[in-house]
This record gives C-alpha cells, sequence and structure tokens, in this order.
C-alpha cells in the first residue's frame, strides 16, 4: 500500500521537491541570497515534508485498505468510515450500488423460488395421472404391449423423480428424518420398480443380503440406491445385477455390481462431477451426467461415502460404505 500511496501522490512530491530545487537554484545564481541558510530551511522542509506524507499515508490509506481486506460480498459494514470528500463520493457510490444488487438479488432469489415451488407443484400434479396410467398399463391383457408401456413409464417416471430430488436437495438437511433401516426394507421396493425395464433389457437380481440395520434417511437412501440401480440396469444387458452386504469394522457395506459396460479409468476421478459423461460414448444422449453427482450430494449429508471400481466392458462395482453407529450419532449431535 505504502508504494500505491507514493505513486498516487507522486505529481505533490515531485512538486516539492522541483520547487526546493527551484529555491536553491535562485540562491546559487543569486549572490545576495545565502546559500548556506537556504540549505538549512530546504533540510528542515524536507523533513518537515517527510512527516506529513507519514501522517497523510495513515489517514488516506485507512479507507482503502478496509476496501482490499473487505469479503467480496454485499456486506459494507467492515468499510472504515470516510474522511475526505472523495472518500465519501466512493462510499456513496459503493452503498447505492450494493442496495442495488441487493435488490436485484432478493428480486432473483423470489423469482427462483416461486419457479421451484411452481416446478414441484407440477410435478406432483403429473404424479396423479401417472399413477391412474400405471393401473390402466396393469390391466392391459397383451404382454408385449403392457411391457413396452410400462418400460416407457417408468422412464417418464424417473425423470420426474429426479427433477424432484433436484430442487429438494439444496434444502435436504430440512427433509432429514434418520432412523434405523433394514436395507433389504430399501432395495427390494426399488427392485419391484424396476421389474419391468428389466424384464425388457432381460437382466436379474442376485440377492445377497444379511439383516443389517443402518441409520439413515430411509427417502434419500432409497434415492441414492434408486440411482445406483437405474446405472446399473441402463448400462447392462441380459445379464444379472449382484446386490451384497456385509460388515466389516463395525460398518455396513452394501455392493452392487453389473456387468455391463463398465467405465473407463480415465472416467472414474470424475464421474460425480456434475454434469460429466463418458469420454468413452460421448455421444450417448440417454446420460444427462447429473444421476451420480446428486446421489453423492445426498449420500455426503447422510455421511455415507460411495466407493467405484469399474473396468471398461467387465462392469462396475459401486459400494456404500455406511458410518458407524456411534460416529453417526456423534457427527448428527455437532
Amino acid at each position: 500500500m505504502i508504494k500505491k500511496f507514493l505513486i498516487e501522490r507522486l505529481s505533490w512530491i515531485l512538486f516539492f521537491l522541483l520547487t526546493q530545487a527551484l529555491i536553491l537554484f535562485v540562491s546559487f545564481i543569486d549572490s545576495s541570497i545565502p546559500l548556506q541558510s537556504l540549505l538549512y530551511i530546504v533540510f528542515l522542509s524536507l523533513i518537515m515534508f517527510i512527516f506529513f506524507l507519514a501522517i497523510r499515508y495513515a489517514k488516506e490509506t485507512k479507507f482503502y485498505m478496509s476496501l482490499v481486506e473487505r469479503e467480496d460480498n454485499l456486506d459494507l459494514s467492515n468499510i472504515a468510515h470516510p474522511d475526505s470528500p472523495f472518500e465519501k463520493i466512493v462510499d456513496n457510490s459503493f452503498t447505492n450500488q450494493t442496495i442495488l444488487m441487493r435488490k436485484i438479488a432478493t428480486e432473483k432469489q423470489i423469482a427462483l423460488e416461486q419457479e421451484k415451488d411452481e416446478l414441484l407443484s407440477w410435478i406432483h400434479e403429473v404424479k396423479t395421472p401417472l399413477t391412474a396410467m400405471h393401473l390402466m398399463i396393469d390391466r392391459l391383457n397383451d404382454e408385449k404391449m403392457k411391457s413396452n408401456l410400462m418400460y416407457e413409464w417408468l422412464r417418464v417416471h424417473f425423470l420426474l423423480d429426479h427433477q424432484l430430488h433436484q430442487k429438494r436437495l439444496p434444502f435436504i438437511e430440512n427433509d432429514l428424518y434418520i432412523e434405523r433401516i433394514k436395507l433389504e426394507d430399501v432395495i427390494y421396493p426399488e427392485i419391484k420398480t424396476l421389474q419391468s425395464w428389466c424384464i425388457h433389457k432381460g437382466i436379474g437380481f442376485d440377492i445377497e443380503l444379511e439383516e443389517f440395520e443402518v441409520f439413515s434417511d430411509a427417502k434419500w437412501l432409497s434415492y441414492i440406491i434408486r440411482q445406483l440401480l437405474t446405472n446399473a440396469v441402463k448400462y447392462s444387458t441380459s445379464s444379472d445385477i449382484l446386490i451384497r452386504n456385509y460388515q466389516k469394522n463395525g460398518q455396513v457395506f452394501l455392493e452392487i455390481e453389473d456387468f455391463g459396460r463398465g467405465i473407463h479409468s480415465r472416467d472414474l476421478p470424475r464421474i460425480f462431477e456434475k454434469g460429466f459423461t463418458s469420454t468413452t460414448k460421448h455421444q450417448d444422449n440417454a446420460s444427462s451426467g447429473m444421476g451420480l453427482y446428486l446421489a453423492q450430494k445426498a449420500a455426503q449429508s447422510l455421511f455415507i461415502t460411495i466407493q467405484v471400481q469399474s473396468e471398461l466392458d467387465n462392469g462396475t462395482i459401486f459400494t456404500l460404505i455406511f458410518p458407524k453407529q456411534n460416529e453417526f450419532l456423534h457427527i448428527k449431535s455437532m
């Protein structure tokens, strides 16, 4: 800041030095003016000018230092009180711009909340005819037609469910209800929902579940498992999906293994990034790049770790690692 202050006041400093040089020059060419006395006066003036600069530096940079140190937000409470007229101009400009930005931000936030509420309301309204459509499909006698329609119905159902949870995810902390859950009580309903899709693709399930209980939120845990099962079914054909759990060091592990196309090693570090799709089949329009991202975000709120092992064309294993019960209760109480 000292360097910037000196650069800002460079013209004043040069003016002072040139003035002192001019006085000495006049004394040099005019023998009637004592040079020694003027040198003494110039020396004292220089000392006083240095003290003057030091005082002005402390006074003038206080306001601007507070601008440099302030955080990049709309809070102006940490800005020093302006003293000079120019500082007041800057302060008034900051204040007016901040008020305008706060007003715009509030209006945008209100519009965003309204849009979110309207979308959630629309999703809930659409679920009613979807439920009726499901009942109508169940009454069909043509099994082939029934299977095809159920497959398309399931795709629409998952798209709506995806949007619903995506809008709720930023407020997941307000939506959690932690309880003891048996994993089979969560997994079997999700498999049943996928039944028509699995029949359509010739996929079965090989389930090996022990009766382990975990502390979690049933709704959001179902959503995480739904995303992993959906991915497994989407990228598999005519093969079984293995689901098993086990306990190790007081932690419950849940594995979902498929034998589909797998994930390239270069993609593994990025599969949980927002919007990321495979680089192997980048033209695949079926992938939105949001499913695993949202599953990971939900898992973090439940203190669940998701690990993945995969080889290209050799399938994928997703592992959910649940926290120890004591650790979970300790973390939630903090």
